[in-house]
């Protein structure tokens, strides 16, 4: 296939307009083939742990925005409905503002990028930006903010993607793979709007989330049994895998764990896997986690190194299914957990150097595919209700030029860069979008604790 020139390539992202404006992006009603979002929901449920299901339920019902997160599969059936750019590239599948955040480099600098890929399929890139939008405007409407500054917030994220494609598109290819926002970058792009405080503050955070490693994992998951380091028991949260596994053959069960972990350090390039081999295995226990991933099988795994001051804690999170699946083309990788890690290492600028995948068989002869990574590697995980205004200003432009990059590095920025255009339409077209999504995920919200209310689903709150 030829290849096609700068030009051409700009020429293509402006006939896309032709077919679908800018300006309709704002657009969005209820179908009237609509599906219930809690059969949505109810479906996603039937393939999970049943006892932790109803903890998903509790905690989407704390507030809108909980429900928002965890109802990424709701929205993606309802942008599937509406018109598209058919412009893509890499999705993160769900983009709302909490999955951005930092984490350290494998050189330990601290990185700001998208960080949850579990729903990670090539789509078109409004659908990302759709629901980063939305969640600006949630957000903003659970920290009691007003109309106009919840409108504020989307635009500056939607301007920040805009601009920060102009900016990829005109780089070279290099030049796109090897930009990423670490700390430095952040002072000096942003630092002279945020002011002293919000520069402070985001200081502070920073030099916490660095303390967060597998060595703090390890104070605050494990215990010391008989003279051995075990995962404490906290269930449902946090349940060893000798309790979960009670009624099974120990030795069967230990023999698929030892084989799993070896086909998993295959997953990882040469010289991480000899890093790995350096570590031996010591416990294992099921954790519940995050909002709309809780009831799917997520494990936690403790490796000792060189002492027990050298920890090694592995998250190892099932992989289903991208919510987005049903609307798009299939997925190249049938492992379901390859597909998270190979969107991941797309997307991201710097990955976990112990990210990689495998299939975990269960006694009954199923299979279930998992992707692994380190559970803390200096995390640092936003918390809009605490920001201060001028922070979150500052935040929201950060997660629209991270999108932006994350995207320029698998789509055609340039034909998405001539799409967008200079002006503001589009980003006005994404506030009126956010406000009509948010009252739409108010009234689902609204439609889950009523169900909660009336016995109709069971939720356990508070966990």
């Amino acid at each position: 296939m030829p290849r096609l020139t700068i030009e051409e390539r700009s020429a293509y992202g402006r006939q896309a307009r032709q077919l679908v404006p800018r300006s309709s992006h704002g657009a969005w009603s209820v179908p009237d083939d609509r599906t219930d979002p809690l059969d949505i929901l109810a479906l996603q449920a039937t393939t999970r742990v049943p006892e932790l299901v109803p903890i998903r339920y509790g905690r989407m019902s704390a507030s809108p925005f909980a429900f928002f997160r965890g109802a990424a599969a709701v929205m993606a059936a309802d942008l599937a409905g509406e018109p598209h750019s058919h412009l893509n590239c890499q999705l993160c599948g769900d983009a709302h503002l909490v999955n951005f955040g930092g984490f350290a480099s494998p050189e330990r600098d601290m990185l700001f990028d998208v960080n949850d890929f579990d729903e990670t399929l090539p789509g078109p890139f409004e659908w990302d930006v759709k629901r980063l939008a939305a969640s600006f405007e949630i957000a903003g409407r659970a920290r009691g903010d007003s109309p106009e500054r919840c409108g504020e917030l989307v635009a500056f994220m939607s301007a920040s993607y805009r601009q920060g494609m102009e900016e990829f598109a005109a780089m070279g290819n290099l030049d796109l793979w090897y930009q990423r926002l670490d700390v430095n970058e952040l002072v000096t792009r942003w630092g002279a709007d945020a002011g002293p405080e919000a520069m402070t503050g985001m200081a502070k955070v920073i030099e916490k989330a660095r303390g967060k490693d597998s060595l703090k994992a390890l104070t605050k998951l494990t215990e010391r049994v008989d003279g051995t380091l075990r995962f404490v028991a906290d269930p449902p949260l946090l349940v060893p895998a000798a309790d979960v596994f009670a009624d099974e053959d120990q030795d069967d069960v230990a023999g698929r764990l030892a084989g799993a972990l070896a086909r998993y350090s295959k997953t990882l390039i040469g010289d991480r896997r000899r890093l790995f081999d350096r570590y031996e295995f010591v416990d294992l226990a099921r954790k519940v986690v995050g909002v709309g991933s809780v009831g799917t099988r997520c494990w936690v795994a403790l490796f000792i190194g060189r002492d027990e001051r050298d920890p090694l804690m592995l998250q190892i999170k099932e992989a289903e299914r991208s919510v987005l699946a049903p609307f798009l083309a299939p997925s190249a990788y049938s492992n379901q957990g390859h597909r998270v890690v190979a969107g991941q290492r797309l997307m991201q600028s710097a990955s976990d150097i112990f990210l990689g995948w495998e299939t975990l068989a269960s006694p009954d002869g199923s299979s279930r595919d998992f992707y692994f990574r380190q559970l803390w590697d200096a995390k640092l995980s936003p918390d809009p209700e605490t920001m201060i205004p001028r922070s979150l200003s500052i935040y929201a432009k950060m997660c629209g030029w991270t999108l932006a990059r994350a995207h320029a590095r698998s789509g055609d920025a340039i034909a998405m860069t001539a799409y967008l255009g200079t002006s503001d339409k589009f980003d006005q077209a994404m506030c009126r979008f956010a406000k009509t999504y948010a009252d739409q995920n108010e009234r689902d919200y609204e439609a889950l604790t009523r169900a909660i209310r009336l016995n109709k689903v069971h939720a356990i709150v508070g966990l």
